[in-house]
């Protein structure tokens, strides 16, 4: 069995090193790495199945490096798990809004780390879709990556791109927020429900006229719908 290669970039050193030990016991490979330049060098080495990073960081902020490396193809598709001592809510957002996958707030424990870690490794493939789906105006190319809205180019996230193709391989049902967890990103278990919020928001905001297509209903979930 593949052993999962764990980047850890974090400036604390005892916070790295005891991270690390539990990885060690635990069957992970760690790599240490105290700011945003050992953390490049040590995925331009050998890329890691999931990144945990700090949020306060010397020199780039880990806001910053999670917005870098989901823009850089190779890393795109990493999961990334921001530890960060910023519980408040805006930050929480600022945090998923920076490509992050999902994040735990200082002080947390080995247990509910190791478990965080575990999901996101866990997580099943979303639904693979090749073929190509239209609904109204809007057209979804799995084979391309592509997404267009009245013949126009829609540029979309990783995550918001999985979420609008299970929608629209299941237009017109209501999906709850603990459903598309489980189809979208697999093992939901340690992610927050508000999780599927904020990338449903940042999807109707990159749909632009077509983003009322994602409707809300009210106590339930979200429904895609061919009516704008």
């Amino acid at each position: 069995m593949k052993i999962a290669r764990v980047l850890v970039v974090e400036d604390e050193s005892a916070i790295a090193e005891l991270i690390s030990i539990n990885l060690r016991h635990n069957g992970m490979l760690p790599m240490l790495a105290g700011d945003g330049v050992a953390a490049q060098k040590h995925i331009d080495e050998v890329l890691p199945d999931v990144i945990l990073l700090d949020w306060m960081l010397p020199g780039q902020s880990g806001l910053e490096l999670a917005r870098r490396w989901r823009a850089d193809p190779r890393t795109k598709t990493t999961p990334i798990l921001m530890l960060t001592a910023r519980g408040d809510e805006p930050d929480k957002i600022a945090g998923l809004d920076a490509g992050a996958d999902d994040y735990i707030t200082k002080p947390f424990s080995t247990q509910e780390l190791l478990a965080r870690i575990r999901a996101v490794l866990r997580r099943r493939a979303p639904e693979q879709a090749s073929d190509v789906v239209r609904i109204g105006g809007l057209q979804l190319d799995g084979s391309t990556h592509r997404v267009s809205f009245n013949d126009q180019g829609i540029k979309l996230g990783p995550t918001e791109f999985k979420l609008l193709n299970y929608l629209m391989h299941h237009a017109e049902r209501v999906h709850s927020r603990s459903q598309l967890l489980d189809r979208v990103w697999g093992d939901h278990v340690f992610i927050e429900e508000r999780t599927v919020d904020v990338h449903v928001k940042r999807l109707r905001e990159a749909l632009g006229d077509a983003g009322s297509m994602v409707e809300t209903v009210r106590g339930v979930g979200y429904r895609m719908t061919g009516h704008l």
